[in-house]
């Protein structure tokens, strides 16, 4: 009788499911999702693409990311003209040296084994507290809209200084940003007092998940960068494991969005940030509920950009922990082609403007709002299926 009930017992505990420790849930890029053409379809030419924060209007939704290899003002001031937004970096090169593109022309002629602890070295200058003001009355100057980007660190320092130069937006942005930050060495940068403080709207970022987003729209700001880890030249994947798919990151914060909005009536612009490099990469941002794009490989690549062909990320230069790379992406055209075309490479990295307004019309959509609401579907195959002779030839 022992023997059986030992059996029975045993029997049991093995048909039990086993108990988990957490539970994981899918989350999904851009090569594994597409878009479901719509039911009603419209002429590309009759689509609105502005995008929208706060009083600002901005006829493309694209901007240029913080980055040294991709913004100075000469870039800035292009891209302004063409209606998108560069964001500069304060505490890059243009801010710390009055001849950036000298340094500039050391960082890509550099070897690979010697460009991190020099780019350590270069990021070690001081900042230089009239090159924040004389770099962004450059821009505005010759009539151009500028975003100026900043740690959480420094922001008490450089934003009244970037405000009275006449900046129009200000990007508070590090690796991971949160409403409430622990320490004990430092009181953390407070939002909310931030957003009251100054007259222009605040952007923050990069943040990824529902609940994060949430508490830092209820602090007031006007936009939040959606991302950790996916642009070209960032390893921060890699160094600390940490990062959400562009996809489900960007739908998790619009859901966020959403929720504030009917609560609040006040709308957060979501602008996703890095990961894309093409034209379809842009469309299914916008269909997972971005309101914009912030762009830096592709606009590497362009022959107004500082970076001669190369690209690397932010945190490269950190002293302790480097979280970035320098990689070579090439000169591939103008920065019209880039936005508005002619294109003349088939990779999508050409024309985005053409793919955002032709994307729009065969989902039916004539705003970035209404692109929201097209259909998403789980496709891992999207890009190689029936591509065996691109495939073959390596294009696929």
């Amino acid at each position: 009788m022992f023997v059986a009930s030992v059996i029975v017992i045993v029997y049991k505990e093995l048909l039990m499911p086993t108990p988990e420790f957490k539970q994981l849930r899918r989350a999904y890029g851009f090569d594994e999702i597409a878009l479901v053409p719509g039911d009603v379809t419209v002429n590309p030419d009759q689509t609105n693409i502005e995008f929208h924060l706060n009083k600002l209007t901005f006829q493309l939704p694209i901007l240029a990311a913080a980055m040294d290899a991709v913004v100075n003002p000469s870039f800035a001031i292009a891209l302004s003209k063409f209606g998108g937004l560069a964001v500069l970096n304060l505490e890059g090169v243009q801010t710390r040296y009055a001849n950036p593109s000298e340094v500039l022309q050391h960082i890509v002629s550099a070897t690979p084994a010697e460009v991190t602890p020099l780019l350590q070295k270069v990021y070690s200058e001081p900042i230089k507290e009239n090159l924040v003001g004389e770099r962004i009355r450059s821009v505005k100057k010759s009539g151009g809209m500028i975003a100026v980007s900043v740690t959480p660190q420094l922001t008490k320092k450089l934003a009244p200084l970037a405000v009275e130069a006449g900046a129009d937006i200000m990007v508070v942005q590090s690796t991971v940003t949160t409403a409430r930050h622990i320490s004990k060495s430092y009181k953390g940068l407070i939002f909310s007092e931030l957003v009251s403080s100054i007259p222009i709207p605040v952007v923050v970022g990069n943040c990824v998940s529902y609940g994060a987003s949430l508490e830092l729209m209820r602090t007031g700001v006007a936009g939040l960068l959606v991302g950790v880890g996916p642009g070209a030249a960032c390893t921060t994947r890699e160094v600390l494991g940490i990062g959400v798919p562009q996809v489900t990151a960007t739908l998790d914060c619009a859901a966020a969005r959403e929720e504030y909005f009917k609560v609040s009536g006040r709308y957060v612009t979501i602008i996703t940030d890095g990961g894309m490099r093409n034209g379809g990469d842009i469309c299914k941002a916008f269909a997972s509920g971005a309101d914009a794009v912030m762009l830096g490989s592709i606009f590497a690549q362009t022959e107004e950009s500082p970076g001669h062909g190369y690209h690397w990320g932010m945190a490269t230069s950190h002293m302790a922990l480097p979280r970035g790379t320098r990689i070579k992406v090439n000169v591939t055209g103008r920065l019209e082609q880039v936005l508005l075309g002619p294109a003349t490479v088939t990779d999508g990295s050409q024309n985005l403007i053409g793919a955002i307004r032709t994307a729009l019309g065969v989902c039916g959509a004539f705003t970035i709002r209404d692109m929201h609401k097209t259909e998403i579907i789980i496709a891992p195959s999207i890009k190689t299926e029936g591509k065996i002779f691109q495939m073959n030839k390596g294009q696929c």
